[in-house]
């Protein structure tokens, strides 16, 4: 049965430093991005804005190009979680989950290197992270020099991809997350400052 089968049982077990997937972490002081998401059908668009906090805490404001706020979202230094605000519209359970795990992958929260394991397909190191259900897997070039993209996958397959490019002094120019096993998409573009 190829549809029950791993997307990942190509891969071998490899020896790499899980840590060297750190070098991409983006270090975010205040940055802003254009930003564009789209989910089943409906479109948004407007300015997230990213920020770290005296506490080492990571704030995420997502707003439209007139100020009218969609999210607010707190991504504390020791894991924790906080929504200060979210659109009554968006405000069910399934979809703060989404957007958490979402930027959860792209802040690179949560990667526990002692509990890392790396595999390769001989072109590319897949770096994976355990989580509560499935893994982030951040996949680089085969020497750890390019951040290929990352995945958020259950144990069968990927079911977020996203990827972080050009970066500039720590911070990606380009943030792009697609979810494969639905139509949503979110694209950040930076804002020059």
């Amino acid at each position: 049965m190829a549809g029950c089968s791993s997307a990942y049982r190509h891969l071998q077990k490899t020896r790499a430093n899980p840590a060297c997937v750190l070098q991409f972490k983006p270090r975010f002081e205040r940055a802003l991005y254009n930003t564009q998401v789209d989910v089943i059908g409906k479109h948004l668009s407007g300015i997230l804005l990213m920020k770290v906090m005296p506490d080492n805490s990571t704030r995420l404001v997502f707003s439209n190009e007139i100020g009218f706020k969609f999210f607010d979202f707190e991504f504390a230094a020791n894991g924790d979680f906080k929504v200060y605000y979210i659109l009554k519209q968006m405000d069910k359970k399934a979809v703060i989950k989404t957007l958490r795990k979402d930027f959860e992958l792209v802040l690179m929260q949560r990667l526990d290197t002692a509990n890392a394991f790396v595999l390769t397909d001989q072109n590319a190191l897949y770096y994976g992270f355990p989580q509560k259900k499935g893994a982030f897997y951040y996949i680089t070039d085969s020497s750890c020099k390019r951040l290929l993209r990352m995945e958020k996958s259950s144990n069968r397959k990927a079911f977020v991809e996203a990827v972080m490019e050009n970066y500039s002094e720590g911070m990606p120019d380009t943030i792009g997350i697609t979810h494969t096993n639905f139509n949503f998409t979110i694209g950040l573009k930076k804002l020059k400052q």
